[in-house]
């Protein structure tokens, strides 16, 4: 017997699609803007200005990238308990450094079971604290390279410091090395995602559309709902099924 939690709210959901989307496109057309692979003949009509189009491309999908990045940060201090902002520090709390050796183990194969949480493991917020780190370098460094283009512009005003101390080309590779970083990261991402699904039978790759999991009804409470700013939360009282309004449903 389980029961349905409402896990992944809208705005976690919204972002983590839009910034997949977001990313397959500045990196095809990033790939194409360091590297043109593709030769279009002079009497094409759409020709003379194949790279003016991509390049619009990368840098509206840059914008829309930095927009749901920015409102899955308001998101980590408005949202409910998986969410926040302190699921990026398991190793703060005793209960997240015992969640984070327990995924390690499983990921090692020196444990059968994965740990189970309705939310992330302790070892998967740790990596997403890098992934964080990541989109926040990769923003920066992909601003200040616009902000070239536009000295009169605020971007420039605000990046140009970096060239202080880095060329051009610098700031370029360190785009281009974490656009592959991230890359690889969504290969393992998805791979990870299916094999604790298939493990725990809980409807992990259904709730990213969904927003709801599957959990045993004696399942305990997740290491981040355990955190003391978080014990009292409502989220914490609806796992345990005290409020009246609860995301908890039998099935």
């Amino acid at each position: 017997m389980r029961r349905r939690v409402y896990v992944w709210e809208v705005p976690v959901r919204l972002a983590h699609w839009v910034n997949v989307l977001s990313i397959l496109l500045l990196s095809i057309t990033g790939f194409f803007i360091g590297n043109p692979y593709l030769f279009i003949a002079p009497r094409e009509s759409y020709a003379s200005f194949f790279m003016g189009t991509v390049r619009f491309v990368h840098f509206a999908s840059a914008f829309i990238f930095m927009a749901s990045v920015l409102l899955r940060t308001y998101w980590a201090f408005a949202g409910n308990a998986y969410a926040d902002w302190r699921g990026l520090f398991p190793f703060l709390s005793k209960d997240g450094r015992k969640n984070m050796l327990h995924a390690m183990q499983y990921y090692f194969f020196l444990r059968r079971d994965p740990p189970e949480v309705a939310g992330h493991n302790a070892l998967a917020s740790l990596t997403y604290m890098i992934i964080v780190v990541l989109y926040g370098l990769i923003i920066f460094s992909g601003v200040a390279l616009f902000g070239q283009l536009h000295p009169v512009g605020i971007w420039y005003t605000l990046t140009s410091w970096v060239f202080g101390f880095l060329t051009m080309q610098q700031v370029r590779m360190a785009h281009h090395i974490i656009m592959w970083a991230l890359l690889v990261f969504a290969l393992y991402h998805v791979y990870v995602a299916w094999l604790i699904d298939m493990e725990e039978g809980n409807g992990l790759m259904s709730s990213i559309f969904s927003g709801f999991k599957f959990l045993p009804r004696n399942q305990d409470l997740d290491w981040i709902e355990k955190s003391p700013p978080l014990a009292d939360s409502e989220t914490f009282q609806r796992r345990k099924g005290t409020t009246a309004k609860t995301p908890v449903q039998g099935d």
